[in-house]
């Protein structure tokens, strides 16, 4: 079992174990060494976002780096895709994040890119903690001229927002259109702003004032309320809500509404079909999205394929299966032919260009989808069994799914993080999957609790 990874890295309260600077340095120094390379070429490119402890945090994971005879190459507040494009660009070993995402600023977390771009797979992340607990690497520490260097690479922020622009096409730009922009004081307070106003928008951006303390703070992709209210205060044409770390986007239409993760999907993978450019005419998303989603694919004449809760999971799902468009309800959405992990901003200019290709509003385009209702309930456990093994919670969840039919369906899983079993149910009549929920959550109850 993994002790320090989760399903997005290291994450935890900064200066606390396990967001230790002697942790970091840890990490550091493991990360240095499994990405060694033939030829002695180790070069480690660390970003951050903007909190207080990135400092901390930045400068032990630069020593262990050094200290295993890595050179680290240190870009400062960049988005998390940033890093993921700059370390592809620059042909590093690797890459590491500094970022604990949406999460408050008193929070940290380590997120580590191999050389391609991608996140770690299970049994690399398994094999640094192996480095990191055991006493392997002291028996192989450089001295002398093998130590490592760290050098500021101040053009990363340039070289991102050049890339940022090329996948926008060509032929638009994005004069006419008035865009407000919450940046969330995090990562992307720069970068978003500056790629917007280049391709001809009008920006009004708030959340751009990063002291290291304010990060997601009452701001950014949790609070979208805040963008609603400046849209409509400026009369923008739409807004958009990045996190922390700038991988995910939230959407606002121009009345202030919320247009969420699925219905971004729905626009983004139609149009794609339409332009012959949808991989096996195949969308990714997660067990959370709306059937709405997968019924107006259907519909199209393309599918939908499930994947576990987790952006890391829909990449190694469109991996394997050579799909190009995968995402999360959250926002966090992948296009594979652009860049490696989520990025918000590549979102929002996929969708800012389908916009001026079709003269539409986002309003407009959002009624593409049909949102089904969906009913949530989260139990509290004691145990954690396999539900195949519990044959009350089995027989339950077929006898539901038989009356739901194609247009319903029933969901359970245990989260990731807490002793919480996450019930959904999704169907067409808002009073009946409600009851279904509530007996699900009393069979679990009784069952596990």
């Amino acid at each position: 079992m993994k002790k320090l990874f989760g399903t997005d890295g290291v994450r935890g309260v900064a200066n606390t174990d396990p967001m230790t600077g002697e942790m970091a340095m840890q990490m550091g120094r493991a990360t240095a060494y499994l990405f060694r390379n033939r030829k002695g070429s180790n070069r480690i490119v660390v970003g951050k976002d903007t909190r207080l402890s990135g400092y901390m945090l930045e400068t032990a994971l630069a020593s262990g780096i050094c200290s295993m005879g890595g050179d680290v190459l240190l870009v400062g507040p960049m988005p998390t895709a940033g890093i993921a494009f700059i370390t592809v660009d620059m042909r590093a070993e690797a890459g590491v994040v500094i970022s604990a995402s949406h999460n408050p600023f008193y929070d940290n977390g380590i997120k580590i890119f191999s050389g391609d771009g991608f996140k770690l797979p299970d049994e690399m992340e398994q094999r640094i903690e192996e480095l990191v607990f055991s006493e392997e690497l002291e028996r192989v520490r450089p001295t002398g001229g093998e130590v490592g260097k760290a050098f500021r690479i101040d053009d990363a922020v340039g070289r991102y927002v050049v890339f940022l622009k090329h996948t926008f096409p060509e032929h638009l730009t994005l004069d006419g259109l008035k865009i407000a922009v919450d940046c969330a004081n995090g990562a992307a307070y720069k970068v978003a702003p500056t790629v917007l106003e280049e391709l001809g928008a009008e920006v009004h951006r708030i959340g751009v004032e990063p002291d290291g303390e304010n990060i997601n703070l009452n701001c950014g992709s949790l609070c979208p309320e805040v963008i609603s209210r400046l849209v409509v205060e400026k009369g923008a044409d739409l807004g958009l809500a990045l996190d922390g770390d700038a991988d995910r986007v939230i959407f606002v239409d121009h009345r202030g509404r919320v247009v969420d993760g699925d219905h971004i999907m729905a626009i983004c993978a139609l149009e794609m079909m339409h332009e012959g450019i949808l991989t096996k005419n195949t969308l990714v998303a997660t067990v959370m999205s709306n059937m709405g989603l997968e019924m107006v694919l259907k519909e199209a004449g393309g599918r939908m394929v499930r994947a576990p809760v987790g952006d890391r999971y829909v990449v190694e799902e469109m991996l394997k299966g050579g799909y190009n468009l995968g995402g999360e309800q959250s926002g966090h959405i992948v296009f594979l032919d652009h860049n490696t992990t989520g990025d918000g901003i590549i979102t929002a200019l996929q969708v800012l260009a389908i916009i001026k290709k079709k003269e539409a509003t986002l309003a407009e385009l959002a009624q593409v989808m049909v949102t089904f209702p969906q009913t949530l309930r989260n139990v509290r456990v004691k145990d954690r069994k396999d539900f195949s093994q519990i044959p009350e919670i089995q027989q339950l969840m077929n006898d539901f799914q038989k009356a739901l039919g194609e247009r319903g369906r029933v969901l359970i899983r245990y989260s990731g993080t807490e002793p919480v079993v996450r019930i959904m149910v999704e169907g067409e009549d808002e009073v009946k999957i409600a009851r279904i929920a509530d007996a699900m959550a009393e069979t679990v109850r009784n069952t596990l609790g």
